[in-house]
């Protein structure tokens, strides 16, 4: 409904599952611990990823604004979340603060992609 009505991204859903599941396929394949170990599939039923993914990251206030910069917005929260999850077993909920730390750099994330859109339109200039 929120995707329907305008307010949630649905790229930054996909994105954030994208790179959940990029993350922990590494950790898979690294398998220090037993947290890293566990199956990608298994992190969409532990603790809060779905309700933060829909629910949290997509506020439209503080997410990125363009549509390059929500798929790298949602694709890093969905790394660094699981990062905090995995590596620090005392803190299993990494999403909200991996949301949090995205938040901060949204406005930054959004510079650069206009910026890069504007150098590229200036090349077709000169």
């Amino acid at each position: 409904m929120l995707i329907a009505m305008g307010i949630a991204s649905w790229r930054i859903m996909v994105s954030m599952v994208l790179g959940m599941v990029a993350m922990a396929l590494i950790f898979n394949m690294w398998g220090y611990n037993a947290y890293m170990e566990i199956p990608w599939y298994y992190h969409f039923s532990m603790g809060s990823f779905l309700f933060a993914m829909a629910f949290m990251a997509t506020d439209p206030v503080t997410a990125a604004s363009t549509n390059r910069g929500k798929w790298i917005y949602g694709f890093l929260i969905g790394m660094i979340g699981l990062i905090i999850r995995v590596m620090n077993p005392a803190y299993p909920e990494g999403w909200m603060l991996a949301i949090l730390l995205l938040n901060v750099f949204a406005p930054l994330i959004d510079h650069f992609v206009l910026q890069s859109n504007i150098n590229k339109r200036m090349k077709h200039v000169q």
